[in-house]
């Protein structure tokens, strides 16, 4: 079994990270004189003080210099691309599918549509296999088959005992090519989205992901606009338009799947060759999204919800998957509130000031400029206070270039973690199914390493003064500002936004 061949491997990563330990006081306190805030004095640490930490400190290793299994991947004739690999240790196969469709290219009058069609694809079966009788077969196999479309992407996924492989895969592809759409099942679909939004209101985290992303957007822009949909447009989505949605980009030419675990090669290409005879290739004309405009501009929001905690948000437009600031924008972040215990931002308003419990930054990647935002959830009396912490290590990333040992901490971090990408068979092939549909280079894996090797300190400070601006954030509070410790209009005008 692949995690096998690594256990070794995992165990000096976690010998590494019993290593690393102990810097991170004195990381945290560096930090906080820097920016001129006083904290309790803590004894320098010198050497490991158990007998445990002693003898890991004294560990030697080698460099890291790990080649990813080799996947191979296959353009069959009808245009579906194939990663196939091959894992015989357990008689479990597994299948994963994406497919190149999602709520980007769905009107806006009918937000929801391509959600709701994801979903009741499965939960609907097909002409020849009622969703009960599905739901049995699969139970009977201990198997499963799952569909769902999200903002920018179509997904299915098969899990069956190798046994079960015919079974299973002529559900699967049953499903794919053929879904039944029953008004009942998508009736009672619909009843459920709109409990979940008219529930939203209830949760303060949910509240502020969906406002902060109507904030950051433009209300044209399909990223704007929740994936389930509203409570209108829900309404007004009918079975010919799913019927509809689904045709149009459910084809054999728009599909990548990939295949892990007990099978042969051959003997499956055939199997697929079988289960999806007559799903022909199409042209497919997929909508015109409108770009994303990049504009930064200051703003300060507020929504009232009588509770304890305020919920905070900030960030503006940020970079897209394919950008070539992908892996130095990575580390900054990682450095930034990305990364463990050590991040700064956690660092300042967790550690230091005791103001949360936890707290970080996201850059946040999709096919067009994606969101940098931090989060953070304190009390009412200390929202001012976190949110200006946030605000100075941002500017602080921009302008004092990062230390050497902080910079090589986080890079070490990252290459000790990629062995984590290939503990099982379908984890590898998923990833190679990402990255052929996120359009990076096929020989993204092979050369990650070396990628994070070569991000510098310059590299860092250049992108934090490239992809952040603390002058021009945005600002969402969802609490009682009138409990705040200071004004939000330190930040700028406070717009109020009033929950429906």
């Amino acid at each position: 079994m692949i995690i096998n061949k690594y256990f070794v491997f995992s165990l000096v990563v976690i010998a590494y990270a019993f290593s690393i330990v102990h810097s991170a006081n004195l990381f945290a306190q560096t930090q906080s004189h820097e920016l001129g805030h006083e904290r309790p004095a803590v004894p320098p640490v010198t050497s490991p003080e158990s007998e445990g930490s002693r003898k890991v400190s004294q560990f030697k290793f080698k460099p890291l210099n790990f080649v990813p299994p080799k996947v191979d991947r296959i353009v069959m004739e009808n245009g579906m691309i194939l990663y196939l690999l091959e894992d015989h240790n357990l008689p479990i196969f597994n299948m994963v599918a994406r497919i190149r469709t999602g709520a980007i290219y769905e009107p806006p009058e009918k937000a929801g549509l391509a959600n709701l069609t994801g979903y009741v694809m499965r939960s609907g079966g097909t002409p020849s296999m009622r969703a009960d009788k599905m739901n049995e077969e699969l139970e009977f196999m201990a198997a499963s088959v799952e569909t769902s479309i999200d903002r920018e992407s179509g997904n299915a996924t098969l899990s069956v005992l190798k046994k079960d492989i015919d079974k299973g895969l002529k559900i699967f592809a049953d499903v794919l090519m053929h879904p039944a759409f029953p008004e009942d099942k998508i009736q009672m679909r619909k009843d459920e989205v709109v409990e979940i939004i008219r529930r939203e209101n209830d949760n303060p985290s949910q509240i502020a992901n969906r406002e902060f992303r109507k904030i950051i957007y433009d209300s044209r822009h399909p990223y704007s606009r929740r994936v389930e949909g509203s409570l209108e447009s829900i309404e007004k989505i009918t079975r010919e338009d799913m019927i509809a949605f689904h045709k149009k980009y459910f084809h054999s030419n728009n599909i990548i799947l990939g295949i892990s675990g007990d099978f042969n090669r051959e003997e499956i290409i055939k199997k697929l060759n079988e289960v999806f005879a007559g799903w022909k290739k199409e042209d497919i004309q997929f909508p015109e999204v409108p770009k994303v405009e990049r504009h930064f501009e200051r703003s300060v929001y507020n929504i009232y919800k009588d509770i304890n905690q305020a919920n905070v948000m900030m960030g503006h437009l940020g970079i897209h998957r394919r950008s070539p600031d992908y892996f130095p924008v990575t580390i900054m972040n990682f450095i930034l509130g990305g990364g463990s215990f050590n991040a700064r931002i956690l660092s300042r308003i967790r550690s230091d000031e005791g103001l949360a419990y936890s707290a970080f930054s996201v850059f946040q990647t999709s096919q067009d400029l994606g969101m940098f935002f931090v989060s953070c959830q304190t009390k009412l009396e200390s929202t001012n206070r976190a949110i200006s912490i946030a605000l100075e290590e941002l500017d602080k990333m921009r302008n004092t270039p990062v230390g050497d040992e902080e910079l090589a901490q986080a890079k070490e971090t990252f290459m000790n973690q990629f062995i984590f990408k290939f503990v099982t068979s379908a984890n590898i092939v998923g990833q190679k199914v990402d990255i052929e549909y996120e359009g990076l280079p096929l020989n993204y894996l092979e050369t990650y390493l070396d990628n994070v090797k070569s991000v510098t300190r310059d590299d860092i400070q250049r992108v934090a003064k490239k992809y952040l601006h603390p002058d021009e954030i945005k600002i969402l509070v969802v609490g009682d500002k009138e409990r705040f410790d200071k004004p939000l209009n330190n930040f700028g005008k406070v717009n109020l936004i009033e929950l429906k």
